[in-house]
């Protein structure tokens, strides 16, 4: 119970520091113009926009917490919003453009699960190669031309994907919120997030436990897949045209939410709440910085430091609180006293 107790106050120390960092962020750029940040309309904007890359944060989180890495997903992202774009340009039928995409999806990051498990190749080296390979398939698919969706504007998809909610709310604000919740609720209440956090901090003890480290590995990088998908369809729809280089931005502004919400590099453990604050500070980022009246040329050598300096924090962190280890004492046991 102390172990458990222990682990609890740690996670909630990181997730309130991340928080108070966007609380602390807020108010510097509202200081620094508050014209800007004290309207509503930048706050909508960033309602607009941040959703998409938070949705791919958040389902990056767990394969980072595998000890794992996917850096085909702005491809994927791409592709299957081709997807969409040419099955519902090709039949005008909304809901098979869906299927289609979300399947086309799955099917990505089945084929990284497959390169990554069954061969054996680092999931890092194999999602450098699937993302220039989705990529090229889009220029080759497209012909480097785009595709119009004005026409999904009056179907049902369209207001519940990127509808506003009373003219305040823009509708993929509440569904990356949602997304938030599912995935808080079974990394922390589900028996799946107790293996992706046991998986990610020792393989070898969780297959020696009974859990069956393959299939956690390849639910991970096929929910990957179908979320990117996901993710292309609503930044598709919010524009109404599809663009050859959809996708193309989210890899640096994803990587950073996950690292800066307390997800280590290193596996074993990670918060959906910190992934999910992490996507408003980088997603709001840029605004902040332009509005402020520094250069945007700053904008990506900031990124990189953020990112730098989460991983060295977590890495010292980890070295000193052990949360790994003491996670995965946790879990046996429990299952000591369970087959007591």
């Amino acid at each position: 119970m102390l172990d458990k107790i222990k682990l609890r106050l740690t996670e909630s120390k990181l997730q309130i520091s991340i928080f108070f960092v966007l609380i602390f962020l807020f108010l510097a750029f509202a200081i620094g113009n508050p014209r800007t940040f004290l309207s509503y309309n930048i706050y909508y904007a960033f309602m607009s926009i941040i959703p998409f890359a938070a949705i791919i944060s958040i389902a990056l989180t767990p394969i980072v917490i595998l000890g794992e890495m996917d850096l085909s997903f702005p491809s994927v992202i791409g592709f299957c919003a081709w997807v969409f774009a040419a099955t519902f340009t090709q039949y005008g039928n909304i809901y098979l453009a869906l299927i289609c995409s979300l399947a086309t999806g799955l099917f990505a990051g089945f084929v990284n699960s497959i390169f990554i498990i069954r061969i054996g190749i680092p999931s890092l080296i194999v999602t450098i190669g699937m993302q220039y390979l989705w990529r090229g398939l889009v220029m080759i698919a497209c012909g480097g031309i785009g595709l119009s969706l004005v026409d999904t504007q009056g179907t049902f998809l369209y207001k519940a994907f990127v509808g506003r909610i009373g003219n305040v709310v823009p509708a993929q604000a509440l569904w990356a919120v949602v997304i938030a919740i599912v995935f808080a609720l079974i990394l922390n209440r589900h028996r799946f997030g107790v293996h992706l956090l046991c998986v990610g901090d020792d393989a070898v003890s969780s297959r020696m436990m009974g859990v069956n480290v393959e299939k956690v590995r390849t639910i991970a990088f096929m929910q990957m897949g179908f979320f990117a998908a996901f993710a292309g369809i609503l930044a598709s729809m919010e524009v109404l045209y599809f663009w050859p280089s959809t996708g193309e931005g989210y890899l640096m502004k994803s990587l950073a939410s996950v690292f800066i919400g307390g997800t280590s590099v290193f596996g074993g453990t990670g918060t959906i709440f910190g992934t999910f604050v992490g996507s408003i500070i980088m997603g709001s980022l840029e605004a902040g910085i332009v509005s402020s009246g520094i250069s945007g040329f700053w904008t990506k050598f900031i990124y990189g430091v953020v990112i730098v300096l989460s991983l060295t924090i977590y890495a010292l962190m980890s070295k000193r609180t052990g949360f790994g280890k003491k996670l995965i004492s946790f879990i046996k046991k429990i299952g000591t006293q369970k087959s007591r």
